[in-house]
């Protein structure tokens, strides 16, 4: 078995005693801090998500603070989503792109106050490009990482475990939104969101003291729910359509390519710092894009890209594909040229375990 090195490069968790304590099989590195990526196996967790409720140390999300005067316009820069009309509760899912156009995040930017935002992070190093943003513009903003970890709650008895230990205010919280909520005397961000299509909630813990006494307290309030200590499933995150910075797309790749162009208001978005560049895209359009993929057979784990064929012609590559239990088939997103991505096109997928068949569906599973 490969284990990972303990280091202080590796950051744990304020969660990692809990993790530890419920017997988690298998990290990855994600933002230079622990992530949990199997406790059970990756099928009992992926039905176990989909009828009870789970807790997702998911610290390593990490949050980008900016803090001051001008931290609305350079929240503005980051991204050609158009966030005049966002208001403090509101979580936004916002691309964050180069000068180029290029993708460098798709984070959740959470709305503290007109002077005060969080960026919920994918794994890059984004903080050092916020940074000479503020630098080079010489704005008047505070850029850090401060010491916030989220704790998700995710599957369909979500709600009833994290309304047990916060109170039933909680309910009342709206998709993308969210509210102050004191635990042991502390005030924190109850957000309802999260990276699985089952519901739930992300808990934005300030400081590292009462992580395990939350831990501790959702566990006890869910014990009559089934809850488990779980983590973001690659089989349920396929079948949302729910994309993996560096997995999915990377800075070679724009939104429109990723199927975000929905959030590039590009017209209006002026501040973007990709703007010009993503203006020209809209115009022309993409020729690759984003699309669900089912694949017959069964499938080795991808842990490379998989290349797409029409006979010997690449047309694509697969980027994330498991077995669904649920589906009974191979579940995959790709990047596939437009010649190709209509639905029901067919083609061949190189996987390390020889070619499989397959085809583009019109949506995804879920």
């Amino acid at each position: 078995m490969i284990q990972i090195a303990p280091s202080r490069r590796i950051r744990r968790t304020p969660f990692s005693a809990g993790v530890e304590a419920a017997g988690v099989k298998a990290y990855s590195v994600y933002n230079r801090m622990l992530l949990p990526a199997m406790f059970r196996s990756t099928i009992e967790d992926y039905h176990h998500l989909k009828t009870a409720v789970q807790l997702w140390d998911v610290s390593c999300e990490r949050q980008v603070e900016l803090r001051g005067p001008d931290a609305g316009k350079l929240m503005q820069m980051l991204t050609p989503r158009d966030l005049r009309g966002m208001m403090p509760g509101q979580c936004f899912y916002v691309p964050i792109v180069d000068e180029t156009g290029g993708m460098l995040n798709d984070p959740v930017a959470l709305k503290l106050a007109e002077d005060r935002w969080w960026i919920s992070i994918a794994d890059s190093d984004l903080l050092f490009w916020v940074k000479g943003l503020a630098y080079g513009f010489r704005l008047d903003v505070l850029v850090d990482e401060p010491d916030v970890s989220p704790l998700g709650v995710q599957g369909p008895l979500a709600e009833e475990a994290v309304a047990r230990v916060f109170g039933d205010a909680v309910r009342n919280i709206k998709f993308f939104r969210f509210g102050w909520f004191d635990f042991q005397g502390k005030s924190l961000i109850v957000a309802r969101s999260g990276y699985s299509k089952q519901g739930g909630f992300e808990i934005y813990v300030d400081g590292g003291a009462i992580g395990m006494p939350l831990w501790d307290a959702l566990m006890e309030a869910g014990r009559d729910l089934d809850i488990h200590a779980g983590c973001p499933n690659l089989i349920e995150r396929i079948e949302g359509g729910l994309l993996s910075y560096g997995n999915d797309m990377t800075r070679d790749n724009t939104p429109h390519e990723c199927g975000l162009g929905r959030f590039c208001s590009t017209q209006t978005a002026i501040g973007c710092v990709g703007r010009d560049a993503l203006l020209r895209v809209a115009k022309e359009g993409p020729t690759q894009q984003i699309r669900a993929i089912s694949i017959d057979g069964d499938l080795p784990p991808c842990d490379r890209p998989w290349p797409l064929y029409d006979g010997k012609k690449f047309v694509g590559q697969v980027t994330s594909a498991a077995q669904s239990p649920d589906y009974g088939t191979g579940v995959a997103i790709g990047m596939v040229r437009m010649t190709h991505w209509d639905a029901d096109t067919q083609f061949t997928v190189q996987t390390q375990d020889g070619p499989r068949n397959a085809q583009v569906r019109d949506k995804f599973w879920n």
